[in-house]
Protein backbone atom coordinates (compact mmCIF):
# COMPACT_ATOMS: atom_id res chain seq x y z
CA UNK A 1 0.00 0.00 0.00
CA UNK A 2 1.27 3.48 -0.78
CA UNK A 3 2.82 5.40 2.08
CA UNK A 4 0.13 8.08 1.94
CA UNK A 5 -2.36 5.53 3.26
CA UNK A 6 -0.47 4.94 6.51
CA UNK A 7 -2.42 7.03 8.97
CA UNK A 8 -2.29 6.21 12.67
CA UNK A 9 -5.57 5.43 14.38
CA UNK A 10 -5.37 8.37 16.73
CA UNK A 11 -4.71 10.75 13.87
CA UNK A 12 -7.84 9.56 12.08
CA UNK A 13 -9.90 9.81 15.23
CA UNK A 14 -8.65 13.32 16.02
CA UNK A 15 -10.36 14.80 12.97
CA UNK A 16 -13.71 15.51 14.60
CA UNK A 17 -15.14 17.76 11.93
CA UNK A 18 -18.37 15.85 11.32
CA UNK A 19 -21.80 17.41 11.82
CA UNK A 20 -24.08 16.05 14.54
CA UNK A 21 -27.17 14.09 13.58
CA UNK A 22 -29.58 11.91 15.50
CA UNK A 23 -28.17 8.94 17.48
CA UNK A 24 -27.57 5.76 15.56
CA UNK A 25 -29.27 3.07 17.61
CA UNK A 26 -29.75 1.51 20.99
CA UNK A 27 -28.33 -1.86 22.04
CA UNK A 28 -30.43 -4.73 20.77
CA UNK A 29 -32.55 -6.83 23.06
CA UNK A 30 -32.26 -10.63 22.73
CA UNK A 31 -34.89 -12.35 20.61
CA UNK A 32 -37.41 -14.71 22.15
CA UNK A 33 -35.74 -17.97 21.13
CA UNK A 34 -31.96 -17.49 21.21
CA UNK A 35 -31.13 -21.17 21.63
CA UNK A 36 -32.25 -21.88 18.05
CA UNK A 37 -29.16 -20.12 16.64
CA UNK A 38 -26.95 -18.04 18.88
CA UNK A 39 -25.26 -16.51 15.83
CA UNK A 40 -28.39 -14.40 15.35
CA UNK A 41 -28.00 -12.81 18.78
CA UNK A 42 -26.28 -9.52 17.98
CA UNK A 43 -25.63 -6.86 20.60
CA UNK A 44 -23.95 -3.47 20.40
CA UNK A 45 -21.57 -3.06 23.33
CA UNK A 46 -21.18 0.26 25.21
CA UNK A 47 -18.00 1.06 23.23
CA UNK A 48 -19.78 0.48 19.91
CA UNK A 49 -18.20 -2.91 19.16
CA UNK A 50 -20.53 -5.67 17.98
CA UNK A 51 -21.01 -8.99 19.73
CA UNK A 52 -22.73 -12.12 18.49
CA UNK A 53 -23.41 -15.36 20.28
CA UNK A 54 -24.36 -16.63 23.72
CA UNK A 55 -23.20 -14.05 26.31
CA UNK A 56 -22.74 -16.92 28.79
CA UNK A 57 -20.67 -19.04 26.41
CA UNK A 58 -17.75 -20.91 27.97
CA UNK A 59 -15.30 -19.09 25.67
CA UNK A 60 -15.25 -15.32 25.16
CA UNK A 61 -13.41 -14.03 22.08
CA UNK A 62 -12.68 -10.45 21.03
CA UNK A 63 -11.38 -9.90 17.49
CA UNK A 64 -9.56 -6.67 16.61
CA UNK A 65 -9.67 -6.12 12.86
CA UNK A 66 -8.76 -3.56 10.21
CA UNK A 67 -10.69 -3.59 6.94
CA UNK A 68 -7.55 -2.87 4.90
CA UNK A 69 -5.55 -5.64 6.56
CA UNK A 70 -5.12 -8.58 4.12
CA UNK A 71 -4.46 -10.94 7.04
CA UNK A 72 -7.84 -9.95 8.53
CA UNK A 73 -9.65 -10.87 5.31
CA UNK A 74 -7.76 -14.16 5.17
CA UNK A 75 -8.57 -14.88 8.81
CA UNK A 76 -12.26 -14.14 8.25
CA UNK A 77 -12.43 -16.62 5.35
CA UNK A 78 -10.72 -19.36 7.35
CA UNK A 79 -12.48 -18.81 10.67
CA UNK A 80 -16.03 -18.24 9.45
CA UNK A 81 -17.02 -21.89 8.86
CA UNK A 82 -16.03 -22.86 12.39
CA UNK A 83 -16.96 -19.74 14.34
CA UNK A 84 -20.10 -18.30 12.73
CA UNK A 85 -21.43 -21.58 11.35
CA UNK A 86 -20.54 -24.01 14.14
CA UNK A 87 -19.28 -22.87 17.56
CA UNK A 88 -21.27 -19.63 17.86
CA UNK A 89 -24.65 -21.07 16.78
CA UNK A 90 -24.26 -23.84 19.35
CA UNK A 91 -23.60 -21.31 22.10
CA UNK A 92 -20.06 -22.54 22.78
CA UNK A 93 -18.32 -19.25 22.02
CA UNK A 94 -19.32 -15.58 21.91
CA UNK A 95 -17.45 -13.23 19.57
CA UNK A 96 -16.96 -9.48 19.78
CA UNK A 97 -15.60 -7.57 16.78
CA UNK A 98 -13.75 -4.32 17.48
CA UNK A 99 -12.58 -2.01 14.71
CA UNK A 100 -8.94 -0.93 14.70
CA UNK A 101 -8.24 2.07 12.47
CA UNK A 102 -4.98 2.12 10.52
CA UNK A 103 -5.85 4.64 7.78
CA UNK A 104 -8.73 6.73 6.37
CA UNK A 105 -10.04 3.83 4.28
CA UNK A 106 -10.57 1.83 7.48
CA UNK A 107 -12.54 4.72 8.89
CA UNK A 108 -14.69 5.04 5.77
CA UNK A 109 -15.55 1.33 5.71
CA UNK A 110 -16.18 1.32 9.46
CA UNK A 111 -18.68 4.16 9.10
CA UNK A 112 -20.54 2.18 6.42
CA UNK A 113 -20.59 -1.10 8.32
CA UNK A 114 -21.72 0.60 11.54
CA UNK A 115 -24.53 2.63 9.97
CA UNK A 116 -27.97 1.08 9.68
CA UNK A 117 -29.67 -1.75 11.53
CA UNK A 118 -27.17 -3.31 13.99
CA UNK A 119 -28.58 -6.73 13.12
CA UNK A 120 -27.07 -6.30 9.66
CA UNK A 121 -23.62 -5.32 10.90
CA UNK A 122 -21.99 -8.72 10.38
CA UNK A 123 -23.47 -9.02 6.89
CA UNK A 124 -21.85 -5.70 5.98
CA UNK A 125 -18.65 -6.52 7.88
CA UNK A 126 -18.21 -9.88 6.15
CA UNK A 127 -19.08 -8.43 2.74
CA UNK A 128 -16.34 -5.80 2.91
CA UNK A 129 -13.73 -8.29 4.07
CA UNK A 130 -14.79 -10.83 1.43
CA UNK A 131 -14.46 -8.24 -1.34
CA UNK A 132 -11.31 -6.62 0.03
CA UNK A 133 -9.05 -7.82 -2.76
CA UNK A 134 -11.31 -6.25 -5.39
CA UNK A 135 -11.56 -2.77 -3.88
CA UNK A 136 -8.02 -2.71 -2.50
CA UNK A 137 -6.84 -3.56 -5.99
CA UNK A 138 -8.06 -0.15 -7.13
CA UNK A 139 -5.41 1.54 -5.00
CA UNK A 140 -2.69 0.85 -7.56
CA UNK A 141 -4.62 2.98 -10.04
CA UNK A 142 -5.16 5.90 -7.67
CA UNK A 143 -3.21 9.04 -8.57
CA UNK A 144 -1.56 11.26 -5.98
CA UNK A 145 -4.13 13.94 -6.79
CA UNK A 146 -6.99 11.58 -6.05
CA UNK A 147 -5.45 10.56 -2.74
CA UNK A 148 -4.93 14.18 -1.71
CA UNK A 149 -8.73 14.48 -1.60
CA UNK A 150 -8.70 11.86 1.14
CA UNK A 151 -6.67 14.14 3.43
CA UNK A 152 -7.99 17.63 2.69
CA UNK A 153 -11.19 19.38 3.73
CA UNK A 154 -13.98 18.28 6.05
CA UNK A 155 -13.87 14.66 7.15
CA UNK A 156 -17.24 13.67 5.56
CA UNK A 157 -16.01 15.02 2.21
CA UNK A 158 -12.84 12.97 2.51
CA UNK A 159 -14.86 9.81 3.11
CA UNK A 160 -17.11 10.60 0.15
CA UNK A 161 -14.01 10.84 -2.04
CA UNK A 162 -12.76 7.46 -0.79
CA UNK A 163 -16.18 5.85 -1.27
CA UNK A 164 -16.35 7.18 -4.81
CA UNK A 165 -12.78 6.24 -5.77
CA UNK A 166 -13.05 2.69 -4.37
CA UNK A 167 -16.62 2.13 -5.59
CA UNK A 168 -18.09 1.69 -2.12
CA UNK A 169 -21.38 3.28 -3.14
CA UNK A 170 -22.08 0.37 -5.48
CA UNK A 171 -21.21 -2.15 -2.78
CA UNK A 172 -23.45 -0.67 -0.11
CA UNK A 173 -26.32 -0.41 -2.61
CA UNK A 174 -26.36 -4.22 -2.58
CA UNK A 175 -27.85 -4.15 0.94
CA UNK A 176 -30.21 -1.26 0.29
CA UNK A 177 -28.10 1.75 1.28
CA UNK A 178 -28.43 4.56 -1.23
CA UNK A 179 -25.68 7.08 -1.99
CA UNK A 180 -27.66 9.72 -0.09
CA UNK A 181 -27.88 7.46 2.95
CA UNK A 182 -24.17 6.63 2.76
CA UNK A 183 -23.30 10.33 2.62
CA UNK A 184 -25.55 10.97 5.63
CA UNK A 185 -23.66 8.22 7.43
CA UNK A 186 -20.35 9.96 6.81
CA UNK A 187 -21.76 13.08 8.52
CA UNK A 188 -23.19 11.19 11.48
CA UNK A 189 -21.31 12.16 14.63
CA UNK A 190 -22.96 9.42 16.68
CA UNK A 191 -21.60 6.74 14.35
CA UNK A 192 -18.16 8.36 14.42
CA UNK A 193 -18.21 8.45 18.21
CA UNK A 194 -18.78 4.68 18.43
CA UNK A 195 -15.73 4.10 16.26
CA UNK A 196 -13.72 6.56 18.33
CA UNK A 197 -14.72 4.70 21.50
CA UNK A 198 -13.43 1.46 20.00
CA UNK A 199 -10.00 3.05 19.51
CA UNK A 200 -9.95 3.70 23.24
CA UNK A 201 -10.67 -0.01 23.78
CA UNK A 202 -7.83 -0.88 21.40
CA UNK A 203 -5.41 1.34 23.33
CA UNK A 204 -6.61 0.12 26.72
CA UNK A 205 -5.90 -3.49 25.77
CA UNK A 206 -2.50 -2.76 24.24
CA UNK A 207 -3.49 -4.02 20.80
CA UNK A 208 -1.18 -2.74 18.04
CA UNK A 209 -1.58 -5.17 15.15
CA UNK A 210 -4.34 -6.87 13.18
CA UNK A 211 -5.85 -9.28 13.45
CA UNK A 212 -5.38 -9.58 17.19
CA UNK A 213 -7.38 -11.61 19.68
CA UNK A 214 -8.30 -11.53 23.33
CA UNK A 215 -9.48 -14.91 24.55
CA UNK A 216 -11.14 -15.06 27.95
CA UNK A 217 -9.50 -11.77 28.88
CA UNK A 218 -5.99 -12.68 27.69
CA UNK A 219 -4.30 -10.97 24.72
CA UNK A 220 -2.87 -13.75 22.55
CA UNK A 221 0.36 -13.94 20.61
CA UNK A 222 -1.58 -15.67 17.81
CA UNK A 223 -2.55 -13.55 14.80
CA UNK A 224 -4.14 -16.11 12.50
CA UNK A 225 -6.83 -18.78 12.54
CA UNK A 226 -4.38 -21.65 13.01
CA UNK A 227 -3.01 -20.13 16.20
CA UNK A 228 -6.37 -18.92 17.48
CA UNK A 229 -8.17 -22.20 16.85
CA UNK A 230 -5.48 -24.07 18.78
CA UNK A 231 -5.99 -21.69 21.72
CA UNK A 232 -9.77 -22.10 21.54
CA UNK A 233 -9.56 -25.90 21.46
CA UNK A 234 -7.13 -25.90 24.39
CA UNK A 235 -9.34 -23.56 26.38
CA UNK A 236 -12.51 -25.58 25.72
CA UNK A 237 -10.78 -28.86 26.58
CA UNK A 238 -9.46 -27.40 29.84
CA UNK A 239 -12.89 -26.11 30.82
CA UNK A 240 -14.47 -29.48 30.16
CA UNK A 241 -11.91 -31.01 32.52
CA UNK A 242 -12.67 -28.31 35.08
CA UNK A 243 -9.12 -26.93 35.20
CA UNK A 244 -10.04 -23.38 34.13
Amino acid sequence: MKSTLRLAALAAVALLSVAATKPVHKPLAPTSNPASNWANQIVVNPDGSHRYGNPKAEVQLNEFVSYTCPHCAHFNREADPTLRLTLVPKGQIVVTVTTLLRNPIDLTVSMLTTCGDPKGFFKRHNAFLASQEAWMGKLEKMSEEQQKRWYQGALPERMKAIASDLDFYTRVAAWGMSRTQADACFANEAVFDTIKQQQATVAKNGVNSTPSFILDGKLLDAHDWAGLSAEINSRMAAKRKGSV
